[in-house]
């Protein structure tokens, strides 16, 4: 792993320092509020601390700055949506990034929304996602608008999550002699590291109902990773949709797969300059830290929510649906063509992002066919 400069290194070590001071008053740390500390302490955390997150400079690539394809694979879908919709429809983004999905799903849908909300907490990702946008034509720029808490006024639209339910924080918890353990944040000759503890009554209560349904009972041994905020977290970002649909496009598995067996080392991956570890401990404030969505507890979230889930497919599935590869039939220049369709390998083959990313859709009084799931739904597997 290449070593910060030194200016990065003293960042890193000022939020280590704070999260030793936690421990050393409160005793060990549930790993969820390390990874809430990691991510979003103010000032100091991966997506708060002002450093560039996002492409080749960056410590990772997502989908939409892969090129424009995915972005117009999915504004086809926005745009069914919106034509069902009464205008003035409003398309809320969590989580914008870059900016890049949303400068180029303006670009390419017929009918943009009325309103293109950003919630966006960091002030620091709001200058990012401004400067990208900048170049929009006015009248498309000026829908632009950025919050940072989920609006209370009702509406009718879309919410779309691009990449960031992998971003909440989840704790972590050990399998031993048929007993939950959970996996704690703790001080150990000067390093953190997860020492087991005691599951709390909170973890019981999620994880018990969860183990009972698996097909496969849960080896001795076996850790994972469970969202405890899910629910309440999606709560608050659906709670003012009056009436429309919420997309959600991120990494991850249906349940039976997510706690299979085999997969006995959870899911909880991290990333630095692009080079993908598993060590939460390297660099906190560097490093991002994430782990892989379980579909259905996402899907139990909305039932709870009064949702209805409208569909589930991998993201080949969803965006060749949408007509993605007709793109390369329309373009003459042979270079383009190449470039093209090596873009939709990228986001398509099962070895790169079809079959590990997967989206997700949710409605609230909202009944019509969503064009993107109807050829390849995996709803069965939820």
């Amino acid at each position: 792993m290449p070593q910060p400069p030194p200016e990065l290194a003293d960042l890193s070590q000022r939020l280590c320092t704070r999260i030793v001071e936690e421990i050393e008053n409160d005793g060990s740390m549930p790993f969820d509020r390390y990874m809430a500390m990691a991510l979003y302490e103010p000032g100091l955390g991966y997506y708060v601390n002002g450093l560039h997150k996002f492409g080749s400079s960056g410590d990772f690539v997502t989908a939409p700055e892969q090129g424009k394809l995915f972005a117009r694979a999915l504004a086809r879908q926005l745009d069914e949506i919106g034509e069902a919709l009464a205008p003035p429809w409003t398309l809320l983004e969590l989580g914008a990034g870059s900016g890049v999905l949303a400068r180029d799903l303006l670009e390419s849908m017929r009918k943009p929304p009325a309103r293109y909300l950003i919630l966006e907490p960091s002030a620091v990702l709001r200058e990012v996602q401004q400067e990208t946008v900048a170049g929009l034509p006015p009248g498309l720029r000026d829908r632009i608008e950025w919050i940072d808490r989920p609006p209370t006024e009702s509406y009718s639209g879309v919410v779309l999550a691009n990449e960031v339910v992998d971003a909440l924080p989840v704790s972590r918890f050990r399998i031993e002699n048929g007993q939950v353990l959970e996996l704690a944040v703790n001080v150990v000759d000067d390093r953190l590291e997860l020492t087991p503890r005691t599951g709390s009554e909170r973890l019981n209560a999620a994880l018990q109902p969860v183990i009972q349904r698996l097909p496969h009972p849960l080896p001795d041994g076996f850790e994972s990773e469970i969202c405890l905020d899910l629910h309440g977290w999606l709560a608050t970002v659906t709670e003012s949709l009056e009436r429309g649909v919420a997309l959600f496009i991120d990494y991850g598995y249906p349940r039976a797969e997510y706690y299979h067996p085999d997969r006995s080392g959870g899911t909880l991956v991290c990333h630095y300059r692009h080079r993908a570890h598993f060590d939460p401990f390297v660099w906190p404030g560097l490093t991002d830290l994430s782990a892989f969505v379980d579909f259905t507890a996402c899907a139990e979230a909305a039932v709870a929510c009064n949702l209805d889930v409208a569909g589930y497919t991998s993201q080949a599935g969803f965006l060749l649906s949408l007509g993605i590869a007709e793109a390369v039939g329309e373009v003459d220049d042979e270079y383009e063509r190449l470039k093209l369709s090596a873009e939709i390998k990228r986001l398509t083959l099962p070895g790169e992002m079809g079959e590990k990313f997967k989206v997700l859709a949710l409605a609230h009084d909202f009944e019509q066919p969503l064009s993107g799931f109807e050829s390849m739904s995996q709803l069965h597997r939820l």
